[in-house]
């Protein structure tokens, strides 16, 4: 289970809390990748796998039918890849994250990706309420010439009503490991009032934040001069940095359309170089 709370442990948490439990077993069988396995537990769920880029990769939409994660609720994904399968994974809307005066609402999610495996973690974008209290944890354990290609984007508040995120605490933490070597960590948290959403070196007052990773891969010059060519949206801060078979990115910007729209076109950029797949964007972005 890998950290997650047990079955047990889960069916025993107050009846106020929701918890919620997704385990996916993929694999490839005559060249194409197909969902194995799946157990659930409370309300997360897959739609059918669909095909529309041809045999691989499988598309899944991952359904969290409240639609929001109120005070104590969770959320735990646990998916295994076997070799030379290939996944994306998105959701059919924005995750909310609600008002929580009592108890932490948790996100865990863990990936495991076999020899030649490849993982599109490509959720739409999480909105934190004023008040929420929110936990978002991933590890992603990678074997050799596995790959993971992810996309988050983070709204502070809630833009369209004018709501500011007053109060509240946003926890993330993050790791991925190749073979055993760690090729990124990450540990941080948004405090609502802290001096570090509005510092230059922290938020700078913007209050949409998003990133691209590419992991498990060797990132040559050309991939990266091409993602450094892809222009600053207005008003917006940027930046892209390479490491040891890593590549991240970083936005934030004053409003989530532009944010998004930096962040898909750098993911068209780097998949048909890294993935050797053309970059059609799944149709569940276009509802």
């Amino acid at each position: 289970m890998h950290g997650f709370q047990s079955e047990e442990s889960r069916t025993s948490e107050s009846s106020s809390e929701w918890p919620a439990y997704l385990h996916l077993h993929v694999g490839r069988r005559q060249g194409r990748t197909l969902l194995l396995r799946r157990r659930h537990q409370g309300p997360f769920l897959v739609q059918k796998p669909l095909y529309p880029e041809g045999d691989s990769p499988c598309h899944l939409i991952l359904l969290h039918p409240p639609g929001g994660m109120a005070a104590g609720d969770s959320l735990a994904l646990d998916l295994q890849m076997e070799p030379e399968s290939h996944l994306l994974l998105t959701t059919p809307g924005a995750g909310k994250w609600y008002r929580a005066e009592q108890g932490v609402s948790r996100q865990q999610l863990y990936f495991h990706l076999d020899k030649q495996a490849i993982v599109e973690w490509l959720p739409q974008e999480n909105i934190f309420f004023s008040g929420c209290q929110a936990e978002l944890q991933m590890q992603v354990d990678l074997s050799a010439q596995a790959l993971f290609l992810a996309m988050d984007l983070q709204q502070l508040g809630r833009l369209a009503s004018g709501e500011p995120f007053a109060t509240g605490k946003i926890a993330m933490k993050s790791a991925i490991t190749q073979e055993g070597r760690a090729l990124w960590r990450e540990q941080g948290a948004l405090v609502a009032g802290s001096s570090w959403l509005q510092a230059e070196a922290g938020m700078a007052g913007m209050r949409v934040c998003g990133s691209l990773l590419l992991a498990g891969a060797v990132i040559s010059d050309g991939l990266l001069q091409s993602c450094r060519e892809l222009p600053t949206p207005e008003g917006c801060r940027c930046g892209i940095t390479r490491l040891p078979n890593l590549l991240h990115a970083r936005i934030l910007a004053p409003e989530i359309e532009r944010a998004r729209l930096w962040l898909r076109l750098l993911w068209q950029q780097i998949r048909p170089q890294a993935l050797h797949k053309p970059a059609v964007l799944p149709r569940i972005w276009h509802t």
